[in-house]
């Protein structure tokens, strides 16, 4: 099972908005096949380890990340091609809770094919956390927040400088990232004093990422490079219903889509319903500071660099209101991992486990 997890991440940037799967065909303990999710539109994993395994598959044991699916898509049923395939027995890491793909475990054991879920249910819970979110939550994406913050929480130095608090192994996952999701957002001063293209490079996406500015007075100019680039690449601003309709104009007049909404759960609900499924949030402070406050991360990527900033620096986490340590909010560790010098923590604010 955790080498069908890790042949899921195959798929990364690819396959969305289908979740990442990987699977393995085992005849007693010998593995005979494998397969993942490629591409949107093609192979399931499933029928990608079983064509692979042609006659072995009969008798043998499918492990596989996420339950099969039993319904006609863009493929037919993985549910079809397993009975079809002569398996005797299924074992899934967590059930699919996809409303049209769900209920393969029932419809293979009527077939009298032996079915388990689980091992690793949560770790595979993990690996699919956004396809699960939104399965089960609908009035918004989910959103990831990135920071790169000194050993001592800080974004940026005494002065403002941030660039590099990370090295570039760092800034090289970085991209990696991006090409997952379906937004890059920062905020309006960010993008004003960064500049940044909010691109993924190394890996080339499906669909290149939207980038979104929270930008309430739609202050962008055509001086940025998000702004020169929004024909080429999708850009949003989310804006204020108080944003200056000159600086509306001038953006939509440069091919920026502007929204209007009143709070910051009214513009997810915008994303969301605009076809937005899962969000990362790359700064500056006072945006990520916003949503931790308001309870709308739902992953943290923290790379933590070996160097300290002092008290005056600006700290990453201003403003995140005050808990008492029995009530404080203890957030769930998916992967710690170096990076060059420095340090991933990727951390959960729950998991997203499907009823069984």
């Amino acid at each position: 099972m955790r080498h069908a997890l890790e042949l899921a991440w195959r798929g990364w940037g690819r396959v969305s908005p289908n979740p990442l799967v990987g699977a393995v065909v085992l005849r007693g303990d010998e593995t005979v096949a494998e397969g993942w999710h490629a591409e949107f539109g093609g192979p399931h994993a499933e029928l990608a380890a079983l064509h692979a395994a042609g006659e072995k598959a009969r008798g043998a044991t499918l492990v596989v990340s996420l339950e099969p699916c039993a319904h006609h898509g863009k493929t037919p049923p993985c549910t079809d091609a397993i009975r079809a395939a002569g398996v005797r027995r299924v074992v899934a890491a967590v059930r699919d809770p996809d409303a049209e793909a769900r209920g393969g475990v029932e419809v293979l054991k009527r077939a009298g094919i032996e079915t388990q879920i689980g091992p690793l249910t949560e770790e595979a819970a993990a690996l699919n956390a956004p396809f699960l979110f939104t399965r089960q939550q609908t009035d918004r994406p989910f959103v990831a927040l990135k920071l790169a913050t000194s050993i001592d929480g800080r974004i940026a130095d005494a002065g403002g400088r941030s660039q590099w608090i990370s090295g570039p192994e760092a800034r090289d996952h970085v991209h990696w990232l991006r090409a997952g999701f379906d937004a890059i957002a920062v905020g309006g001063t960010t993008a004003l004093m960064d500049n940044p293209q909010l691109t993924a490079r190394g890996l080339t996406p499906r669909k290149p990422p939207v980038r979104i500015v929270f930008d309430r007075r739609a202050m962008l100019n055509l001086g940025v490079s998000l702004v020169q680039t929004a024909r080429e690449v999708p850009t949003w601003v989310m804006a204020s219903p108080e944003a200056p309709i000159s600086n509306v104009s001038v953006l939509e007049g440069n091919g920026v889509r502007v929204f209007r909404p009143e709070t910051l759960a009214q513009a997810f609900a915008q994303l969301r319903l605009a076809g937005i499924q899962s969000l990362l949030c790359e700064g500056g402070g006072a945006l990520g500071a916003k949503l931790l406050a308001e309870g709308l991360v739902d992953r943290l990527y923290w790379v933590q660099s070996p160097v300290w900033l002092g008290e005056g620096a600006v700290a990453a986490f201003a403003g995140i209101p005050a808990s008492p340590l029995a009530d404080a909010p203890r957030w769930v560790v998916v992967e710690r991992r170096p990076l060059g010098s420095d340090t991933l923590l990727v951390l959960d604010r729950r998991l997203c486990l499907p009823e069984s």
